[in-house]
């Protein structure tokens, strides 16, 4: 056994939705499902065994994927699979495609339909056609061409969530150019950590952006920014309202001047599509290369899943930063709409998200946790306020998702909805356990894991678990999985990462449980697990507890292992606003982690911070402190061009220097 756990005081099972048969008759899975058992002569009558064909029979699998969603029309491959180690599997050799190709295709006969809705912070909008896309990717790969931009080399973008990302990200792979990007609320040198590593030949930069209603003018900093990747030959600004252009380098209208056509090159499956990083906490950040075709394939194979209709309009509040930006582009492979917000999710108001689903008729909205919990917080009713008749489902995740937000969910949005909750990362450019058309939504679960997907839950010895706390594993090669980290030549920086652990088997990083029925439940990261007395617990399981108290706005929970033995559980709280931290909101706290979560880690101490640092796609520090707490260095325990308020971290190192002052 992994450890003893507590799973938490939800009614294990309850079921908070259900698809009509109607609704899983009509589905593209079932499509699908039909199609294997006609092929293969097998039944697969509900989710879990059509699970367990695809990753007992992956080759099967993903042939099928390939065929369904018609991956490269009139191109063939050699083989599937042709080495199925981790790391090192090989996919689809022989094949020809390109991921941008397929997104543009997309667009063919459905010219004058919206494919892009823009939105500013300050409501400003305007539309992409599909015809206008297609138009612009290809005088922006044209203009790429003519700047000399060969296939494999860089290029970069310092850009918020624009159209003018999506753009210039699909010109560059249109000509097989490698794409990374990241927000210009990236600090200088977080922007060069990424950057720096992969010697870019061309950036594209906005020269300021507006978030919480100021403007931030990042002149200056691009200038920096350039100054310090010498392998650049041209700098493209892309204009901002109300910020001055920069009178250097290239502009955007100019990439636009000049008709011309995208002309997708032909590349192998495993030619590089983009890099995206690691959380960039510890360390200079991992960049995590992915592949056209691995990519392509698995956001296919995941559109079987979340089940796209004609006529979505589907909005992810993101940045380009975070990997959701390139799911949410992933999704026009779906046909739909992508409703692009830039700004402040809860400016000027918590409800600004509700706003948007309302006035841009969303059929889906993707928000993290801590968001629901805000809105919850501050008594919110959305459905109430709103006219919200045209959402169909809200996907969650990024961390963690209290059983209480599942209920206020369905309280508040009614029973008719699929609340979407679901865990994945960076490293995968997937979802990796969630929702599926045929499963309902049970209290404070994911519905199950995903096609393809071979994920199981592992003890210490590597035995699988049901029903208890274990490791979150994959035991067979997935297409999206990193082709390599960059600047990792002998691959050791890939092995220790994720294969260290169990040799031939991908460690994720976070606990998990599966359940008898086939649902899941993340339980936080398995790095910053809480293990006191060998009871090990997720950190959610402590916040799901303590954030539900109205007095408390957040908190970061920490087990820190001392140099004597001993074991420190301190519980850090930012309070709501007029909350004071006295001897019986303390007591609360306890009895709240003693009774909803587990007796046997009860805070240590309670204390208040003035606020609690996440990284800047919304994860709570909880390593990078706690190592702070065990005498490492802030410089090399964590990236404060990464963080949202590196003033937070200070005020932790503060303390941990306190602390160590007094322990001498």
């Amino acid at each position: 056994m992994t450890g003893d756990i507590d799973l938490g005081t939800t009614e294990a099972g309850q079921v908070l939705w259900a698809p009509s048969a109607e609704r899983r008759e009509s589905s593209q899975l079932t499509t699908f499902a039909r199609r294997v058992e006609s092929r293969y002569g097998v039944q697969v009558p509900d989710h879990e065994s059509l699970w367990r064909w695809s990753v007992d029979h992956l080759e099967d699998f993903w042939a099928e994927v390939w065929d369904f969603f018609g991956i490269a029309p009139g191109t063939s491959y050699d083989a599937v699979l042709t080495d199925r180690s981790m790391p090192g599997a090989v996919w689809f050799p022989g094949a020809r495609l390109n991921y941008a190709e397929h997104i543009l295709r997309r667009g063919e006969g459905r010219g004058g339909e919206t494919a892009l809705v823009a939105v500013a912070e300050d409501g400003t909008t305007s539309e992409v056609t599909w015809d206008e896309l297609t138009r612009q990717v290809g005088a922006v790969a044209t203009a790429m061409r003519r700047m000399g931009v060969r296939e494999g080399e860089r290029v970069v973008g310092y850009l918020p969530n624009v159209p003018q990302a999506v753009v210039a990200f699909l010109a560059a792979a249109s000509i097989g150019a490698v794409w990374s990007a990241c927000g210009p609320e990236i600090g200088l040198q977080s922007a060069v950590d990424r950057f720096a590593q992969l010697e870019p030949v061309l950036l594209i930069a906005v020269d300021g952006y507006r978030f919480g209603g100021r403007t931030h003018d990042r002149r200056e900093l691009v200038g920096e920014l350039a100054a310090a990747l010498p392998t650049l030959r041209d700098v493209v600004h892309v204009p901002v309202p109300g910020v001055e252009q920069s009178g250097t380098g290239t502009a955007w209208a100019d990439l636009l001047a000049e008709p011309g056509e995208a002309a997708p090159v032909q590349l192998p499956f495993d030619h590089p599509l983009w890099v995206v990083y690691s959380s960039g906490t510890t360390g200079l950040p991992k960049g995590l290369v992915h592949g056209h075709g691995g990519v392509l394939l698995m956001a296919s194979a995941q559109r079987l899943m979340s089940d796209p209709q004609p006529g979505d309009r589907g909005m992810s509040y993101t940045s380009t930063t975070w990997i959701m930006w390139n799911g949410m582009v992933s999704g026009l492979l779906g046909g739909g709409t992508a409703v692009l917000y830039d700004g402040n999710p809860m400016y000027p108001s918590v409800d600004r998200l509700w706003q948007l689903a309302e006035e841009h008729r969303l059929t889906g909205l993707g928000v993290s946790p801590g968001y629901l919990q805000a809105c919850e917080k501050a008594g919110l009713h959305p459905a109430r306020d709103h006219d919200l008749s045209a959402l169909r489902s809200l996907g969650v995740t990024g961390s963690p998702l209290p059983a209480g937000s599942f209920r206020w969910v369905y309280d508040e949005l009614g029973p008719d909805f699929v609340l979407r909750v679901f865990s994945g990362g960076t490293d995968f450019a997937a979802t990796l356990v969630g929702g599926s058309p045929w499963l309902p939504v049970y209290l404070g679960e994911m519905s199950g894991r995903q096609l393809g997907c071979h994920v199981e839950s592992w003890d210490a010895e590597g035995r699988p678990l049901v029903d208890e706390v274990g490791e979150l594993v994959i035991l067979s090669p997935m297409p999206s999985m990193p082709l390599r980290i960059w600047g990792d030549e002998d691959g050791r920086r890939y092995h220790d990462a994720y294969f260290d652990t169990y040799p031939g088997v991908w460690r994720h990083g976070d606990w998990l449980t599966v359940t008898s029925r086939g649902s899941c439940i993340i339980h936080g990261r398995s790095d910053s697990t809480l293990n006191r007395h060998g009871v090990r617990m997720g950190s959610s399981d402590i916040y799901q507890a303590v954030e539900a108290l109205p007095e408390v706005a957040e908190a970061l929970v920490l087990g820190v292992e001392q140099p004597d033995g001993g074991y420190w559980l301190p519980l850090f709280v930012r309070l709501a606003d007029g909350a004071v931290l006295d001897e019986p909101l303390v007591d609360r706290i306890r009895a709240a982690v003693r009774t909803q979560a587990s007796p046997r880690h009860v805070p240590d101490e309670v204390l208040e911070v003035p606020a609690i640092p996440h990284t800047t796609t919304g994860k709570k520090l909880e390593v990078p402190i706690k190592r702070i707490f065990q005498g490492v260095a802030v410089e090399r325990a964590c990236n404060l061009g990464a963080v949202d308020d590196p003033a937070a971290v200070t005020w932790f190192a503060d303390l941990a220097a306190r602390r160590q002052r007094a322990d001498r």
